[in-house]
């Protein structure tokens, strides 16, 4: 016990002392944080779309209708000829364009406000026509005199909503976990490769001391790693970590396990640190960008899916999101915890099988 606490503490000290390990551990997923802190939560206010507005005349109901519409907050109202208007909307410089006739007093006749909008913003378009369309039907009953039938009384509450950084937090955790489980066995490669190893295996200190306090100082680093991430969104971008501290490292060590395992595994099949890195990198980034950590997999083709499905921080992803903030999966917890233990195992085995001292 002895001999495992001074190579844990040494081991330790060499963390310390690599300054680009440091900041692949720990500033870099603290600057995701931030980054995706200020992108998805630093536009709270209001949305405003640009229209144009073509009057064909100056009557007085001409006049009400362009005042009701500068009212409006979320309208940025821009006048002019129907020309300059339908060009400026085909450069993409207004949302649409409404083209309003002259409107007289004769409430017999019918008149055609004419709405202009870019089709690829269908969506868009359909939120400003209806508000547009509440306008006009609240100037035509004040010009017809006709009697409201219902009178409705909003009343605001505050409800718990989710913004989109809700769902990309336990992502950067997850992705914090992968680079401490896949690079991390960088720093044994590197023993392994000058040779440090074999010369330990004259000396009294046994090889899996040298390898199972590596493995604690890792587990150590992910807990770390999870009360800094954990920390910085919650006081600083208002996440809302439903779960608590304890359930989180459940998660996080299973997962910390089962990638540590996996990048045991990698170098097995490297002969240099060069090449350790390439196997490294050719499984981190397909893991990065298919496995949903940082958008909903939904978004995916079908094709791709399958792919998805064997992926292990997939199953971290979605532990991670229903234990922070309680986002439900597609999948259940329990069938995270066990696709996680069963990458572990299988990595462990074929570590132990194919392993190499030097």
């Amino acid at each position: 016990m002895k001999l495992f606490k001074e190579v844990f503490i040494a081991n330790i000290k060499e963390l310390l002392r690599d300054k680009s390990g440091m900041f692949w551990l720990v500033a870099f997923p603290v600057i995701f944080v931030f980054i995706f802190g200020l992108i998805f939560t630093g536009n709270t206010g209001q949305q405003s779309y640009t229209i144009g507005l073509v009057l064909e005349g100056s009557s007085v109901i001409n006049n009400n209708i362009e005042k009701a519409l500068l009212k409006n907050p979320s309208f940025n109202i821009r006048k002019g000829s129907q020309e300059e208007e339908v060009n400026a909307l085909q450069e993409g410089k207004r949302e649409l364009v409404i083209i309003i006739p002259e409107i007289g007093f004769d409430l017999n006749s019918q008149y055609d406000i004419q709405i202009l909008y870019n089709r690829d913003l269908n969506g868009t378009a359909n939120i400003i026509i209806s508000s547009l369309k509440e306008i006009f039907y609240s100037i035509e009953r004040r010009l017809t005199e006709q009697t409201e039938l219902f009178n409705i009384r909003p009343e605001a509450i505050q409800a718990k909503t989710l913004s989109d950084f809700d769902y990309i937090l336990p992502g950067i955790l997850a992705m914090a976990i992968l680079q401490l489980g896949l690079f991390g066995s960088f720093q044994f490669l590197n023993l392994r490769e000058k040779g440090i190893i074999r010369g330990l295996g004259v000396t009294p200190l046994s090889r899996s001391v040298i390898l199972s306090s590596e493995i604690l100082m890792r587990l150590i680093i992910a807990l770390i790693q999870t009360i800094l991430i954990v920390f910085l969104g919650k006081w600083l971008f208002d996440v809302q970590i439903t779960g608590n501290l304890l359930q989180v490292f459940g998660i996080v060590i299973i997962g910390a396990l089962s990638f540590i395992s996996l990048g045991y595994m990698l170098i097995t099949f490297a002969d240099s640190m060069e090449s350790g890195r390439g196997i490294v990198q050719v499984v981190q980034f397909p893991m990065l960008f298919l496995s949903g950590i940082f958008f909903p997999v939904e978004f995916f083709p079908s094709y791709i899916k399958p792919i998805i499905k064997a992926l292990p921080l997939t199953y971290l992803g979605n532990a991670l999101r229903e234990v922070m903030v309680g986002i439900p999966a597609q999948t259940t917890m329990q069938r995270n915890i066990i696709i996680l233990l069963l990458w572990t195992l299988v990595t462990l085995v074929l570590t132990i099988k194919f392993w190499k001292w030097e």
